[in-house]
């Protein structure tokens, strides 16, 4: 693999494109490398490769696993790897579990249909793995980053017993250019995001899906591509980033509560502390109490002692 560094204003308006449709629940991304061109084409972009014969490339992606509604975006075999990409708009550390648990259906498909028996005395092979994540959200991330299960383990003793690694990628406009500039695909994919985005702050959502389609029809981004399938990709877009802005807000809520937690829970804390810190203040003064009445005692007890003695001496003088 090639190196790596590492209120929306929705509103119901008069137009030829459609309104944000909850239906819609696949990507740009998984639509544009569907295509065995673009998938191969990105694939030797990441991997230093010149394949040109896309009938070599098995696309593997099982349409029907969902998980949390979300499926992989894009599996397929090729050079006797299997590869998981998923794109992601949302920051997800959680994606090394979705893996394990997709990698395993997608084992058990393979097994099935090549015939190979687990209780064989023979070592069967697979595919190997790997696993991406396209990534092009609004938090900031480096070049590119690693997520591994470990990381989910609550106690993690040594080398961990299970691990699965997933190279995270930054696709944002003005990222990893050695990769854009080898898959012209993926980085007018980038421009036609960053359009979207750029727009959103000062159109409605609608309005700002709209003004980027046709601005990248005219700019020659994505041209084919948007011109045959403009009613659909300007649906998916609004559903996409409508749905981004909807776990942003959640996010923010979250975070709000969290903070209030916290500070119910520091109050609280602050609260236990000052108890027990005025708890043993007050027991230290207590023990220098019962030190300093101890220290008066035995100074009573010492003078009684010695005005004793001095009478024992008295009565002896005076004997004499």
């Amino acid at each position: 693999m090639m190196e790596l560094q590492a209120g929306n204003g929705l509103q119901e308006e008069q137009s030829i494109f459609p309104v944000a449709n909850r239906k819609y629940k696949d990507t740009i991304f998984r639509m544009l490398f569907s295509d065995k061109k673009n998938l191969l084409s990105l694939y030797n972009a990441l991997n230093g490769k010149n394949y040109s014969d896309c009938d070599k490339l098995e696309i593997v992606t099982l349409e029907n696993a969902i998980y949390m509604s979300m499926k992989n975006d894009l599996a397929f075999i090729l050079d006797l790897d299997l590869f998981l990409w998923e794109h992601q708009s949302t920051y997800n550390p959680n994606i090394p579990l979705r893996d394990l648990m997709y990698i395993a259906k997608e084992y058990e498909k393979y097994i099935k249909e090549k015939g190979i028996s687990l209780y064989s005395s023979r070592q069967q092979k697979i595919p190997a793995p790997q696993f991406i994540v396209f990534y092009n959200g609004n938090r900031k991330i480096g070049e590119c980053m690693e997520h591994r299960l470990s990381d989910a383990y609550e106690t993690v003793r040594g080398e961990p017993a299970l691990e699965l690694k997933v190279l995270v990628i930054n696709i944002n406009e003005g990222h990893n250019q050695k990769l854009m500039e080898s898959c012209q695909i993926l980085k007018e994919y980038a421009q036609y995001v960053s359009k979207v985005r750029t727009y959103k702050k000062t159109l409605s959502l609608n309005e700002a899906v709209e003004k980027a389609v046709e601005e990248c029809i005219r700019e020659g981004i994505l041209r084919e591509f948007l011109l045959a399938n403009k009613a659909e990709v300007v649906a998916m877009s609004i559903f996409e980033y409508d749905r981004e802005w909807e776990e942003e807000i959640l996010r923010k809520e979250e975070f709000e509560a969290g903070r209030e937690l916290g500070e119910q829970l520091g109050k609280e804390l602050g609260e236990k502390l000052g108890r027990e810190l005025g708890k043993e203040e007050e027991q230290k003064n207590t023990e220098k109490e019962r030190r300093r009445a101890d220290s008066e005692k035995m100074r009573a007890d010492n003078a009684e002692r010695e005005l004793l003695i001095l009478k024992e001496k008295l009565a002896l003088m005076q004997d004499k």
